[in-house]
């Protein structure tokens, strides 16, 4: 079942669980948190929770581990200062913190934290371990890479490449994206050939950043942009070729991309946008987009560009979806919004029938029952005009309908048919 979990500027870390207003675990950390996460960051096959502030310190909780849970019998945790547990691990890595993330970005099946920087700085990092002790979390992080882009860093991301293997992806300012490339097995080894040579190497340095835009027609360059990758599609094409990532803008472009150079619908809105999320809101295993503005105008939009607004009730701080145990004892689809007063709001359990729009004559037909009982009303299945006019006197005029003969209501003479 997951959990929600909160930073603020305050350095303390909020667990929520279920429909509970009140914190199941609050952990201090050290500065201003920017970054918070959850993932196998140790590669330890667990999962622990990441906080980074803007000051660059980086703390691990592991709240897996029975020490972690300390109940009153009123299953609260008690919010004492001696209650607050310190994390498992504290290491100082480059200030500035803006965005995180933790996924595998090269391919080797173990998972890398990735830090977005405000000075349009990239890193990666990897977890070392010290100790073979498997519970123990004893290691350090090590720079793998930095990468210096061209414009702000607002969203990091993985999505699957032409081959099928991931391909890191940042956004950049009007509606444009960069793919990192991973070089260090490549620069490691030409360090090491480097040293066996012991020859000064005249070769160019490995292009590491690819910068794509998504329009040809000018955007305002500098708009903020958000991307979101490894949009779901179900079981079929899961595995077939580039994977589906979505970008939205500040000046409210939102698109939806296969690969780099395939636009499979772009659409314009008159909200500021300024968080994007992926979620399954129909249950069908195809994700649709989710893309919130400043106002709480929230836009669902699916693979086949069909649109569903929300509203929510304030204007919003911050932003995400996904799916999160709120009632019933199992995870649903869930909004979350933070309002600009300090407070958070759940919608659990945003599912809906279906995106496309249809109408109840499609409805029944999908029904064998609505077959049978044509048949025995003796209405013609293709007859959409006769099965349209039974429609509407069963829904409008039902005592009518229960005096009339089956042969009544193969003669719509006389009657109004065109009710839908």
């Amino acid at each position: 079942l997951n959990e929600l979990v909160v930073g603020d500027t305050n350095g303390k870390l909020y667990v929520y669980k279920n429909d509970d207003s009140k914190p199941w675990a609050v952990r201090s950390c050290q500065g201003m948190l920017t970054c918070v996460g959850v993932g196998d960051v140790c590669n330890k096959g667990k999962n622990l929770v990441v906080a980074v502030s803007a000051e660059g310190w980086f703390h691990l909780f592991d709240l897996t581990s029975p020490t972690s849970k300390h109940s009153d019998a009123s299953g609260h945790h008690e919010l004492a200062a001696a209650e607050e547990q310190k994390p498992v691990f504290k290491q100082h890595i480059p200030a500035n913190t803006k965005v995180m993330l933790i996924s595998d970005i090269d391919g080797d099946g173990k998972c890398e934290l990735v830090v977005g920087y405000t000075d349009r700085v990239v890193r990666a990092f990897r977890w070392e371990d010290l100790s073979e002790n498997s519970d123990h979390v004893s290691g350090q992080l090590l720079l793998l890479k930095k990468w210096l882009l061209e414009g702000q860093v607002d969203s990091l991301s993985v999505n699957p490449g032409p081959d099928g293997s991931p391909e890191m992806m940042v956004s950049q300012p009007g509606c444009g994206y960069a793919i990192l490339l991973c070089t260090w097995d490549s620069e490691q080894q030409a360090t090491t050939e480097g040293r066996d040579n012991s020859a000064p190497s005249s070769e160019a340095p490995i292009r590491d950043v690819i910068l794509h835009q998504t329009s040809g027609r000018i955007h305002n360059k500098n708009v903020s942009t958000h991307l979101i990758g490894s949009i779901g599609r179900g079981c079929s094409s899961e595995n077939s070729g580039s994977g589906l990532f979505a970008l939205c803008t500040l000046d409210g472009t939102l698109k939806l991309m296969e690969g780099a150079d395939k636009l499979l619908w772009s659409v314009q809105v008159d909200h500021q946008l300024f968080a994007l999320e992926k979620l399954d809101v129909t249950g069908n295993g195809h994700e649709e987009v989710i893309a919130c503005a400043w106002d709480g105008q929230t836009y669902i939009i699916d693979q086949n560009r069909t649109v569903a607004r929300f509203q929510a009730d304030e204007n919003v701080s911050a932003f995400c979806a996904g799916l999160y145990a709120c009632k019933g004892g199992s995870n649903s689809p869930c909004l979350v919004y933070v309002s600009f007063n300090q407070k958070i709001y759940i919608y659990w359990d945003v599912q809906l029938e279906r995106m496309e729009s249809t109408n109840l004559l499609k409805i029944l037909d999908c029904d064998p029952e609505f077959g049978s009982l044509l048949q025995q009303l003796g209405v013609e299945r293709g007859d959409v005009s006769a099965v349209k006019d039974l429609i509407h006197k069963t829904l409008y005029f039902p005592e009518k309908q229960q005096q009339s003969s089956p042969s009544q209501c193969q003669d719509p003479a006389g009657t109004n048919s065109s009710a839908h």
